[in-house]
């Protein structure tokens, strides 16, 4: 059982899964896109704030993932 979760481990902190957590992450845009498109048509600025943090959370995320990826690419030109 251990080897397949440092299997799973293994494969976050690959390119591979750094890639899909951007792709599950930005997925998750959607969802704040339309609750800050209905907090706008109801004029609820409670829930357009949190639509707000929501998405700053999202860009920040991103932005993590691209950095690991980054070091991921400069672990490879070191590899090689």
């Amino acid at each position: 059982m251990s080897g397949k979760l440092a299997k799973a481990k293994g494969f976050k902190k690959s390119k591979p899964g750094t890639y899909l957590s951007i792709g599950t992450t930005l997925f998750g845009a959607v969802s704040v896109v339309k609750q800050a498109k209905k907090a706008r048509v109801e004029q609820d600025t409670l829930q357009l704030v949190d639509a707000v943090v929501s998405a700053a959370a999202i860009v920040t995320g991103v932005a993590l993932l691209i950095r690991e990826l980054r070091r991921l690419g400069d672990d490879d030109v070191l590899a090689d």
